[in-house]
Formats: structure tokens, C-alpha cells, sequence
């Protein structure tokens, strides 16, 4: 099957407009993302109308899947090449397989699926929220299955101090080749943000970071410790004859459609190596304003403060709190063709079209301040420094804004007021911070109710009590009862919460008295992070344990 140019059919067809066809082949070029998946998103046509289009370009069929797959269907396609090419076996006779795919149009894939299973290959179309859930059904449970029938084996191989040349073999066998992408699958799948491989004396933990927290999940045969950690190694281009120094590496991947890239570390452990694998998945990135979780005034405020002319704009918060996503979502709202953004980050972890992105690499002596003081030369309107961790990266970024330019960065302190004693800390003198700050922008990330198991509840009046919360007559709060959808967890998916500060004259003033941030917060007047979480509580977002959870901190912070 010849691979059929979708857009321009469907216009020929009178079902896309000109104008319609523009913006898919826009966000194409940018995102990378399936044709299928940019027109469904846009809900620019019904998902039952272009798998008629499709099946009819193809001359394959569209079909809803059965409620139950005979197991010698399933049986039929090894899990591993089901979820890496999102393929599901329906029914199989007389040597026939039918799978149901999403891109007939891939034929290498139905030619490695023939080879592998010695069956003709018929393919169909499905539905695509139903073959992602049905593939998952019947496939996603393959890691403990595989676990289990590995953890019968002799648990006598494997330790740490095999040679190269055995670790190498190892690493390549399929059952382990096989385990390691189902762990990285499942994770995807799962919507975690880090995979963590960790060794320990007598087992081997594998953890899944979702929505913030971590989740275990069944423990590797310890046996297979080294050829587990070299065969990520291998896949990230690290050295597995060193196994005693941290590494850096990188994994690209493509499942089912979507490009992913994963960031690599490791580090030496008492024992063996541990392994954290960050999962950059660009279809994930929220990169408009109004998808970060903001109300509708403090949102209003924040865009207005996006076309400032010039100053200096912060964002802070812990590691994982989300500043990157929404300094994204902050260049993404106000890039224009007549605009020069350039950005200096320490990675970058995705592509922004448009705007000129830079690598932080201490190693050749590319530091946060030598790539800022070089991006002052490039003639920038805006410029975003991924942080500010030293004296000179704050002077030169506060001299840029003071020259003229919009400058966006991040801070680790608890609260807005924080930011202005960090920078004080640094070195920076009072009268640059007051004359160059313009807002700063703190924020969290609370854990979302989940929507399948959301259900009343009364929190516990102690903990009401130690917060400060009252909940008004008539209003009833809600929380997750846990079930399939969330893990259990009774929570899926997150949302911010913030705390923006303005620089107003009057705090100006304070600044440049050295006044404690407690003093410059309590003039700030400002709606705080656990005001701004108990305001989603009685919306029905989250739970008061999870806002006194993010935000616990504040009770403690007297700088």
C-alpha cells in the first residue's frame, strides 16, 4: 500500500478548507505528529468519517473492536512489537492474522509481522482510543508475566563483575531487549515522567515517577541486573565498560507515532549502577496559557505581563513544580515572525518552533552566564535563561533588561516574595533587582482528582484546621476513590497552582531596604500557593491533603 497524501484528499474531498489545510501542515512541520492525530485534535473532522476516507484510500476496511480477542490471536504477535508499533491481532484462521492498525500505510511493519509470526497479514482500521486501550488490555500486563516466568530462572548469573564481552552479549538477548522496552512502553503508556532503575541488595526496584510521585512496579529478576543497566547503557550510547563514574546519555525513540526522546543517568551505587531515565514527550507539553491551570484573573495578568517592552520576569519553584512548561507556554503565546527570541537552557527538552534555542555545556565552557552574554550580542527582543544559579548569570540577565530586553527565568525559593532574598543572597544590589523586576510567578503542581472515581467526601476537620480552610455551608469538596483508570491512587493528571507577584513602587521601596521577603510578601498582598490550592479544592480539582502536601514548606520558610 502506497503511502496516500491525507491532507490534500480530504480537501479534494471538500471535507478540509484551504485554510484548514494551512494550519495541519503547520503544526505538522512543527510537531512532527501523525497527520490522524493532528486532524482529530483539531476536531477538524469525525474519527468515523476519516477512517471512511482512510479505509477507502487504502481499500481496507474499518471495524469497532470485538469486546473479547481469542487468545490465539493474541498469542500470535510478540507484546514487545504489538506496543512499540501499536498493532492489535484480532482474529486468526487458516494462516490469516487480522490486525487493526492505524497507518495502513506502513508496510515494513506487516512484512517484520509476517516474518515473525509465519501468517498472511490482513489488516483493518480501528478506532484510535480503542486500539491504544485494547492494546494496553491485552498486552500491557506482558512485564509481570515476563517477570514472573524470569524470576524461575537460575538466579546465579548475572552479578556485577562480568566481563565486557559477556555484558555485551547479555544486553543484545531478546529476553532482555525485550523487558527493557516493555519497562520503557508501560512507562509511556502510564504517562510517567521518569523511569527509575535501582539496584539494591537483594532485588532490583523499577519505579515510575506519575504526577509526581513514585510508583513501584514488579521487581526484575535480580539475576538480570548487569544486562538490564548495560542494555539501557547501550541504547543511550553510554560506555558500559565504565561502571564507577556517573554518565549522561539520550535514547530517541518512536511509539506509536510519537517521537520521544529520553535523558539517561547513572550513577555508581554500593550495588551496581543506578539508572534514571527522564521521559521527554513533546505531544505531553502543554504550550498554550490557557491549558497550565490558571484562573481566569491571575492568567489575565500574567499575558498582560508577557508583552512588557522590557524587565525581568521569574518563575519559581522546586525541581518538577513546571517553570520550564510554563516559560514554554509563556514564548509560545507571544512569538512573532517580527520578534528575536533566543533561549539559553541546561538541556533544552524540546523544540520550540521559531525561536532559537541553545545548550548549556560546561564542558566547553558554555556556562548559563557565557551563553547569556553571548545572546546579548545576537540581538534578542526576549530572552529566556533556563536559571539562575550564580552572581554573574543574575547581573547579566538584570543589565539585559535594564538595556532593553524582555528576560524570562527561573529561581528555586518557596514563594514569590523569596525570589527577591535569593538574588540579594547572589550578590545582586538591591537598587538592580527593584529597577529590572517585574513580576515573579511561584508556583506547584497539585495532583487532579480522578474523574472516573471522583466522589464526595469530609476531609479530616484536624487537618482543616492546621490549614486554615473552612469550607462554606453548601459546598462539598471531592476526592478519588481509586480505581483502574488512576492506579488506585484516586488522583490522574495535575494542575497548577500559583502565587504572581507584581513590583509594585511600594515594593520597590522595600527592596531596596533589604526588607525580609516575610515583610515584602505580607505588603504584596497576594493570594498565596494554599490559598490558590483550597480556591481548586472547593472547585473540585484536588484534595486538601494534596494542597497541605505541595505546599507544607511555606509553614517552615523565615528568611
Amino acid at each position: 500500500m502506497e503511502p496516500v497524501d491525507l491532507i490534500s484528499l480530504l480537501m479534494d474531498k471538500g471535507l478540509l478548507t484551504q485554510s484548514e489545510v494551512s494550519q495541519v501542515r503547520e503544526e505538522l512541520a512543527e510537531t512532527g505528529d501523525g497527520v490522524e492525530d493532528i486532524l482529530l485534535r483539531r476536531q477538524l473532522i469525525d474519527e468515523e468519517r476519516l477512517l471512511e476516507v482512510m479505509g477507502g484510500a487504502y481499500g481496507v476496511p474499518w471495524v469497532e473492536i470485538p469486546d473479547k480477542i481469542p487468545p490465539s490471536a493474541i498469542n500470535a504477535a510478540p507484546a514487545e512489537f504489538a506496543l512499540r508499533h501499536c498493532v492489535l491481532p484480532l482474529s486468526k484462521n487458516n494462516g490469516n492474522l487480522t490486525v487493526a492498525v492505524m497507518n495502513p500505510a506502513e508496510l515494513q511493519v506487516f512484512d517484520d509481522l509476517r516474518m515473525l509470526t509465519g501468517c498472511e497479514i490482513e489488516v483493518v482500521l480501528a478506532r484510535r482510543g480503542a486500539l491504544l486501550e485494547n492494546i494496553q488490555r491485552y498486552f500491557g500486563a506482558s512485564i509481570e508475566k515476563m517477570i514472573a516466568n524470569l524470576s524461575s530462572e537460575d538466579d546465579a548469573s548475572g552479578s556485577v563483575g562480568e566481563n565486557i564481552a559477556d555484558l555485551q552479549e547479555l544486553a543484545r538477548e531478546p529476553t532482555v531487549v525485550n523487558l527493557v522496552n516493555l519497562i520503557i512502553f508501560q512507562a509511556v503508556q502510564e504517562g510517567a515522567s521518569d523511569i527509575h532503575i535501582e539496584p539494591f541488595g537483594v532485588e532490583l526496584k523499577v519505579r515510575y515517577r506519575i504526577d509526581g510521585l513514585l510508583q513501584e512496579q514488579p521487581p526484575p529478576p535480580k539475576h538480570l541486573q548487569s544486562a538490564i543497566i548495560s542494555r539501557v547503557k547501550i541504547m543511550s550510547e553510554m560506555d558500559i565498560a565504565e561502571r564507577y563514574t556517573p554518565q549522561d546519555g539520550h535514547i530517541r525513540l518512536r511509539l506509536a507515532e510519537r517521537e520521544l526522546d529520553f535523558r539517561v543517568s547513572t550513577i555508581p551505587t554500593v550495588h551496581g549502577e543506578s539508572v534514571v531515565m527522564r521521559i521527554l514527550d513533546k505531544t505531553n507539553i502543554l504550550l498554550d496559557i490557557t491549558d497550565l491551570g490558571f484562573f481566569p484573573d491571575t492568567r489575565k495578568t500574567f499575558e498582560h505581563l508577557l508583552h512588557r517592552s522590557h524587565g525581568i520576569i521569574l518563575v519559581t519553584g522546586p525541581t518538577g513544580s513546571g517553570k520550564t512548561t510554563t516559560l514554554y507556554a509563556a514564548l509560545n503565546q507571544i512569538k512573532t515572525p517580527t520578534l528575536k527570541i533566543i533561549t539559553v537552557e541546561d538541556p533544552v527538552e524540546y523544540d520550540l518552533e521559531g525561536i532559537s534555542q541553545m545548550n548549556v555545556n560546561v564542558k566547553r565552557g558554555l556556562t548559563f552566564a557565557n551563553g547569556l552574554r553571548a545572546i546579548v550580542r545576537q540581538d534578542p527582543d526576549i530572552i529566556m535563561v533556563g536559571e539562575i544559579r550564580d552572581y554573574e548569570t543574575a547581573e547579566i540577565a538584570i543589565r539585559s533588561a535594564l538595556t532593553g530586553h524582555l528576560v524570562f527565568s527561573t529561581l528555586h525559593t518557596n514563594n514569590a516574595a523569596g525570589a527577591v532574598t535569593r538574588l540579594t543572597d547572589m550578590g545582586v544590589e538591591p537598587y538592580l533587582i527593584s529597577s529590572s523586576l517585574c513580576a515573579v510567578l511561584a508556583q506547584r503542581l497539585v495532583r487532579r482528582v480522578c474523574q472516573h472515581c471522583k466522589q464526595p467526601y469530609e476531609p479530616d476537620p484536624e487537618l482543616l484546621t492546621l490549614a486554615g480552610f473552612q469550607i462554606p455551608d453548601g459546598v462539598q469538596v471531592y476526592h478519588g476513590a481509586g480505581c483502574e483508570h488512576c492506579h488506585n491512587q484516586g488522583y490522574r493528571g495535575r494542575t497548577g497552582i500559583y502565587e504572581l507577584m507584581i513590583i509594585s513602587d511600594a515594593l520597590r521601596e522595600l527592596i531596596n531596604q533589604r526588607t525580609s521577603s516575610n515583610q515584602i510578601q505580607q505588603l504584596a498582598n497576594i493570594r498565596t500557593l494554599r490559598e490558590y490550592g483550597w480556591m481548586k479544592v472547593l472547585q473540585g480539582e484536588t484534595t486538601v491533603e494534596e494542597v497541605i502536601r505541595v505546599t507544607e514548606e511555606e509553614e517552615f520558610v523565615d528568611e
